[in-house]
């Protein structure tokens, strides 16, 4: 699973994507300073298992100070998106394909209105156009895909009398676009079943709708620390209008405390509201990180870097982590590793689509599956459920 990190250029993209990722990215404060998408692994978080059951798991995923689980997320930072991306203008068509797969996106604006439409900086630029202005550009990146040939292509769907859903999916499915997408768009949007009656502004219905469900978007509230109070809320009701999270964030902060932790100056687990020095520090070190502390810490509860991620994954994406097990009273795979696998299932997930997960085999030969927590069988029916810990029972290994 793939997430994005978008947004015009200057608010900060970069710096949230290695705040994330602790990754080594150009971070410089004029627009386009990244080019190339920059690609690295973050991690959701999330209670462990283990911390209620006792057991010891796989360290490599497990921050044992916590009991938290580390939930490997692929994360691309992409080019800055201007005004007519999707004519090619900026970096606009980099910028869009680098995004065919996300399966979320994380918009980061800047909260304090101070960078302009283009990435310029400026005495005040209302952060809320930039969420219309992203929503746009990908809204007629889609329909520009869809558009092209249109006509031709609905004759076709009604003469070889072809599935409506399917057709329209194998036709976007470079872009990450499944057929369920589309039924689920079809179902809201309530257009007629023959496309060849649909007008220009059906199909661009279309497409806002499929955007929403296809690209989902949560907003981080970039460089929080140095907007109002005033501005912060009304950034998050008028993204709650739209249909938003809206998590105000400094990845300035994020940034600073992780390599902080990194090099052993302090203890700090990303998303806590606070942090413990280890080592002796200068006074510009201790200026920096009181700062941190007064500004934005004690003010917002945290840098918003993590909770971001983790409603990005579990809020706005409905997954669910999952354990896949080979011994259910020991919780251990076939090499007695405790827990060494996580699924992200989508909710209302099944047994049997965890077991096409872990191996197609698995999946065609299914049987029943046990929950290790209860030792009870369940059916392929059953809904998995946060933190499952599942045997899947089959005929093949």
């Amino acid at each position: 699973m793939e997430i994005g990190v978008v947004g015009k250029p200057n608010v900060g993209k970069s710096t949230f994507f290695a705040a994330a990722t602790l990754a080594d990215v150009q971070i410089a404060n004029y627009p386009f300073t990244t080019i190339g998408a920059n690609i690295g692994v973050s991690h959701a978080t999330a209670e462990h298992p283990c911390k209620g059951l006792g057991c010891i798991p796989n360290p490599q995923n497990y921050d044992y100070r916590n009991g938290v689980a580390l939930i490997p997320i692929k994360m691309i930072d992409v080019a800055g998106l201007v005004p007519g991306a999707h004519e090619g203008r900026g970096l606009g068509n980099k910028f869009l394909d680098d995004l065919r797969m996300a399966a979320a996106l994380i918009h980061v604006i800047d909260a304090t209105g101070k960078t302009d439409v283009e990435g310029q900086t400026t005495d005040y630029h209302d952060p809320v156009e930039d969420i219309e202005f992203l929503e746009k550009e990908i809204d007629y990146w889609i329909y520009g895909i869809l558009k092209k040939n249109w006509d031709k292509f609905a004759k076709r769907i009604k003469m070889q009398g072809l599935k409506l859903s399917r057709a329209i999916a194998e036709q976007l499915t470079g872009i990450g676009v499944s057929e369920e997408d589309v039924l689920e768009t079809l179902h809201k949007v309530g257009l007629n079943d023959d496309p060849t009656v649909w007008k220009e502004e059906d199909l661009f219905n279309f497409v806002k709708e499929l955007r929403k469900i296809n690209k989902p978007m949560i907003i981080a509230a970039n460089k929080a620390d140095a907007a109002s109070d005033d501005e912060i809320k009304r950034l998050i009701e008028e993204g709650k209008k739209r249909g938003y999270i809206v998590v105000p964030t400094s990845a300035v902060a994020e940034l600073t405390l992780r390599k902080a932790a990194k090099a052993g100056y302090i203890e700090y687990i990303p998303g806590d509201n606070d942090f413990t020095v280890l080592k002796s520090l200068n006074e510009k070190q201790k200026h920096g990180l009181e700062l941190i502390r007064e500004r934005v810490l004690e003010r917002f509860g945290s840098t918003g870097i993590q909770e971001v991620i983790n409603r990005a994954v579990f809020e706005l994406l409905q997954l669910v982590p999952v354990y896949p097990v080979e011994d259910e009273h020991k919780f251990t795979d076939q090499f007695g590793n405790v827990l060494p696998h996580v699924f992200l299932m989508k909710k209302g997930s099944t047994p049997r689509d965890l077991a096409y997960k872990v191996h197609t085999d698995l999946g065609k030969s299914f049987l029943y599956a046990v929950n290790a927590k209860t030792h009870r069988r369940v059916g392929e029916d059953h809904e998995l459920q946060f933190n499952d810990i599942i045997k899947i029972v089959a005929t093949a290994r």
